[in-house]
């Protein structure tokens, strides 16, 4: 019997410290944000547009608990869907401290639809996920995972990643956390690299960036899928996005931001 209250003290305790590694102090955006980007694409060496995508900020409630709702939509133009058909729509649910909530991803990329949706519970015995995934009409796949380390989708890592201090980083270090899908949830890699100046030639505005790339692991080679520059002041915006897809590359660019926190 004491064994068993010892090992029920110890999994509550294993809980309550993965839980603790979750919250962080949002300084970078406030509810009611709302950002827009031109998406371009290359095509045998020339960039095109191909699009646009919004991201937009919200302060709500999530089962009757004070939380942001923040979504990320990606629309193809009527030109570009001659070639591709891109429609995806991400809609993350996080608390105000950024612990993620709910997650679901809608994509329709090509021929291809894809639903994921991922349910975060924080109880004893760790953080509980379940996870349900469709592809077209195939059967829909359902699983639950525990993890010890507090896991994030793409949408709520990078509201997380805003509020990184960047002057405590220094070029090539690595940032470990787990990332949610529908179909698992497996360990991932921020990696910063560094600071940069870049130029919008679409717009002709200058940006003092830092630069992370997100690394995901296929195998045992490191696949970079997105690069981002943010802005290094206090509302550390995305205005870059390089997107390394499987049928090519494409960038979004910043093309108007409302209802920032920070002057």
């Amino acid at each position: 019997m004491k064994h068993k209250i010892i090992l029920l003290i110890s999994t509550v305790l294993l809980s309550l410290s993965a839980f603790a590694q979750c919250p962080v102090r949002n300084t970078a955006f406030q509810s009611g944000e709302h950002l827009s980007y031109d998406l371009y694409f290359n095509w045998k060496f020339i960039w095109f547009k191909v699009g646009s995508a919004d991201m937009d900020i919200k302060q709500t409630t999530y089962k009757g608990q004070d939380a942001y709702r923040a979504y990320l939509i990606t629309r193809g133009s009527k030109t570009a869907d001659r070639y591709f058909v891109l429609r995806d729509t991400l809609t993350t649910y996080t608390t105000l401290d950024i612990v993620p909530l709910f997650y679901t991803k809608n994509a329709l990329e090509g021929k291809r639809y894809t639903r994921e949706k991922v349910i975060y519970s924080y109880g004893e015995g760790g953080i509980n996920l379940d996870l349900t995934y469709q592809k077209n009409n195939d059967p829909v796949r359902k699983k639950t995972e525990t993890v010890e380390e507090c896991p994030y989708d793409m949408i709520s890592m990078l509201l997380k990643a805003r509020s990184f201090d960047g002057s405590k980083f220094k070029k090539g270090d690595r940032i470990a956390f787990m990332m949610a899908e529908g179909k698992h949830c497996e360990e991932q890699y921020i990696v910063y690299r560094g600071p940069k100046k870049f130029t919008n030639d679409y717009t002709d505005v200058t940006y003092d960036c830092l630069v992370f790339s997100f690394i995901e692991m296929d195998g045992k080679k490191e696949k970079e899928v997105v690069t981002f520059y943010v802005t290094n002041d206090k509302n550390h915006i995305p205005v870059r996005l390089d997107l390394h897809l499987k049928f090519g590359s494409a960038k979004a660019f910043l093309k108007s931001a409302k209802g920032v926190r920070n002057k």
